[in-house]
């Protein structure tokens, strides 16, 4: 990822999430993010107690809007943005190309981007080939 940042978020969906089995792991295995989304709706634990250890790096949502837009706020060119589920996640990458090709007013910025794993420079589409933006 060299100097790029990562922002991570996360719906802990499985059971195993669900029933809080890996929480006391989970601000560990975020540490390498420069920002944390959890969407807890539905939880049966406190997920902002889980990622305290990573103070104002993370945050929890109830919301899944209100979580996209916390992720557009941030992003920036260049950003990479981790969603990881075991689900469709309310279809959260949907929401998080269009808020922030929205965002650009539908042009993107930079130059053409390679879709891998993420968002990056010029908020490309989901196809997994090259977006002009």
């Amino acid at each position: 990822m060299g100097s790029a940042r990562i922002l991570a978020v996360l719906e802990p969906r499985s059971n195993t999430m669900k029933l809080g089995a890996m929480k006391d792991r989970l601000a560990a295995s975020l540490e390498g993010a420069e920002r944390s989304y959890c969407y807890a709706a539905n939880l049966g634990w406190d997920a902002a107690g889980a990622l305290a250890p990573l103070g104002p790096r993370a945050s929890v949502h109830e919301d899944l809007d209100d979580l996209v837009a916390a992720v557009v706020r941030e992003a920036r060119p260049g950003d990479h943005v981790l969603v990881m589920s075991n689900g469709g996640f309310g279809g959260v990458h949907g929401k998080l190309l269009g808020a922030l090709q929205a965002r650009e007013g539908g042009q993107g910025r930079g130059g053409p981007t390679q879709v891998v794993g993420g968002l990056g420079r010029g908020w490309p589409r989901p196809t997994g080939r090259k977006a002009s933006g």
